[in-house]
């Protein structure tokens, strides 16, 4: 029997021939390449990161050239190759510093963790603690121990300069002649895009030279008010505790913590009063850079919460390791233009 109803038939999942099917597909088009460029970006971190860290770094070659534009006139050329050769000049140095004290210093450091041990055990006997000798030797094996993993790790340290030999290689080009990579990302964008970009990228440029100077500045003072300072008091290890410090610096909150137990740590192995000394010295570096060069550099350069970087150095640091964490305020420093950029357009497209 048949229906002679006429029957229209309506499109099927396949047909893109309707509008809300088109519709649709699109969104998912959309949806899906999100969700690739997102894993993408998180396969990919580590080179991204590299790519970020050598635009800091150029910047940071950038905001020298300037700096010694105002002392010394002349080409640009001839003004980066100056601040090029000097950070050179720097790594070398420290380099061999570090290398030729540090083999000594591993060498003696057996022995003033079993000396310190050894004393941590004849207090507490003395105290009426319970734990005998033995149990303090069997702690100080598993330190050391530890100690011999910690030093095995360090084997990673080739990996370490050949991403910061990349990072300087890249920066080094990248700070030459800038203009060509900011036009090919500009490129990318829609025409009536493009000025806006500019404008951010600029504003970016500026607060990040500032913020670097900032901190190169900190460097500066830590590490040179340390050495000195430790120097005065005659505790061990004066100089390589003043380079450690100030290249810690470049991790503001968590650096200063580290070199605060390495100068504390040294300072005490010399004795009470030295590692007493040490603590002052700490402490009156870390007042001195955290109550006038940190909130004169915020102001001069971009105002970020101490909580914010804190919480980014944590997120970042826990993400991609060491230079995640080296990263994080300038990562928060270029959102908070971008953001700030993008509020006051809308701003001003919504007064006129």
């Amino acid at each position: 029997m048949s229906d002679d109803t006429t029957h229209v038939e309506q499109p099927g999942p396949a047909e893109n021939t309707s509008k809300l099917v088109r519709t649709e597909l699109q969104r998912a088009g959309v949806w899906l390449g999100l969700a690739v460029a997102l894993a993408l970006a998180w396969l990919l971190i580590q080179p991204i990161l590299l790519i970020l860290g050598a635009i800091v770094l150029a910047t940071m070659f950038d905001g020298g050239a300037r700096l010694l534009g105002r002392i010394h006139p002349g080409g640009r050329a001839w003004r980066l190759a100056a601040v090029i050769i000097g950070v050179f000049g720097f790594l070398v140095w420290t380099i061999w510093l570090t290398g030729s004290q540090m083999t000594e210093q591993a060498m003696a450091m057996r022995g003033i963790v079993e000396t310190q041990i050894n004393r941590i055990g004849a207090w507490a006997t003395q105290m009426g603690i319970t734990p005998t000798q033995a149990d303090f030797k069997s702690i100080g094996s598993q330190i050391m121990g530890s100690l011999g993993r910690v030093t095995a790790a360090l084997t990673t340290a080739v990996g370490a300069v050949t991403s910061l030999a990349m990072m300087l290689v890249l920066a080094i080009f990248i700070a030459i002649d800038p203009k060509p990579y900011e036009r090919g990302v500009a490129w990318m964008l829609p025409l009536d895009k493009r000025d806006a970009f500019y404008a951010i990228s600029d504003k970016m440029g500026w607060t990040l030279r500032r913020l670097m100077a900032g901190r190169l500045l900190g460097m500066l003072v830590e590490g040179i008010g340390t050495w000195l300072l430790l120097w005065a008091g005659g505790v061990p290890m004066a100089a390589l505790l003043g380079v450690l410090t100030g290249i810690l610096a470049f991790l503001p909150n968590i650096g200063a913590i580290i070199s605060g137990v390495l100068i504390i740590l040294v300072g005490f192995s010399g004795g009470v009063d030295a590692g007493l000394y040490a603590i002052f010295v700490y402490l009156a570096v870390q007042i001195v850079d955290g109550y006038l060069i940190v909130p004169m550099v915020a102001k001069r350069a971009v105002d970020l919460a101490p909580a914010l970087v804190l919480a980014a150095q944590i997120l970042l640091g826990a993400l991609f390791g060491i230079l995640g964490l080296a990263l994080a305020d300038p990562i928060v420093a270029m959102i908070k233009v971008w953001l700030e950029e993008r509020a006051k357009a809308k701003s001003g497209a919504a007064t006129e």
